[in-house]
């Protein structure tokens, strides 16, 4: 089976601006919620809350695949559910290969997403002779040595890449060796790769590390909150306040308790 090889989306052909595909999942999740509860249509101002964008981006996103809505109406859900989905490319069924099949690649196996989402788990690859044949998620192991049989056998053209860092680039090249065009790196390194291959990262610790800066930027402002408190608050001791002035240079700015 080779649909993942022969077909692309359609976004890059119709000028759709990177960030908007990046946000068209965000709707289509949404959506996917609404559709699970038979809500039949959506405001922009709705849907765009439920994705986390404002309402006038959304408008304009979806500008860019002819849906305008009706005014007093909003968005048919399940039509905009089958529009995306065909502009992703989720209405055919993608093969993926993940390699790596340690904690991660496992989990990654387990997950349930993939196929209700468009992709097929078609094989799992390990260096690893000891996994060889193991099942895991009902799927058994394959020794990387037939990665480009299993790559040319299962029409994939997306792997995943769940190796330790010093793995990755080699089992990058030989997948781009053996026709794979699109790549999702779980490890902990930049891949390179030739023009017309896409690669999308995914690191945990960086996501990490970044959350880290904004709990280390909120604990600053609030020690400097805390500081400029200190500092006009009145003196107060015994009970009373210290002597000082009010705005009207006669009363004192905080009486005694």
């Amino acid at each position: 089976m080779a649909t993942g090889r022969t077909h692309r989306p359609a976004t890059r052909s119709r000028g759709i601006p990177e960030a908007t595909v990046a946000r068209l999942p965000l709707y289509l999740r949404a959506l996917t919620g609404l559709s699970e509860r038979s809500v039949p249509t959506v405001s922009s101002e709705e849907l765009a809350a439920a994705a986390g964008v404002n309402s006038a981006k959304l408008r304009k996103d979806f500008s860019y695949l002819g849906s305008y809505g009706t005014r007093g109406v909003g968005y048919d859900v399940e039509y905009l559910v089958y529009q995306i989905s065909r502009e992703l490319g989720l209405t055919q069924d993608w093969p993926v290969v993940i390699v790596g099949i340690g904690n991660l690649g496992a989990a990654l196996a387990n997950y349930g997403g993939f196929a209700s989402r468009g992709f097929r788990v078609a094989a799992l690859i390990d260096a690893d002779p000891a996994m060889a044949g193991k099942p895991v998620a009902g799927i058994p192991v394959q020794h990387s040595d037939d990665l480009e049989k299993i790559i040319s056998e299962n029409g994939v053209s997306i792997g995943v890449i769940a190796t330790p860092a010093g793995a990755a680039q080699p089992v990058c090249d030989r997948l781009v060796a053996a026709g794979v065009t699109s790549i999702l790196n779980f490890a902990p390194t930049v891949l390179s790769v030739p023009e017309g291959v896409d690669v999308r990262k995914v690191d945990l610790s960086i996501e990490l590390q970044i959350l880290a800066f904004h709990e280390q930027r909120k604990a600053g402002e609030d020690a400097a909150a805390a500081e400029a408190a200190d500092v006009v608050a009145p003196v107060v001791r015994g009970g009373a306040a210290v002597d000082r002035k009010g705005p009207d240079g006669d009363m004192p700015a905080v009486m005694p308790a």
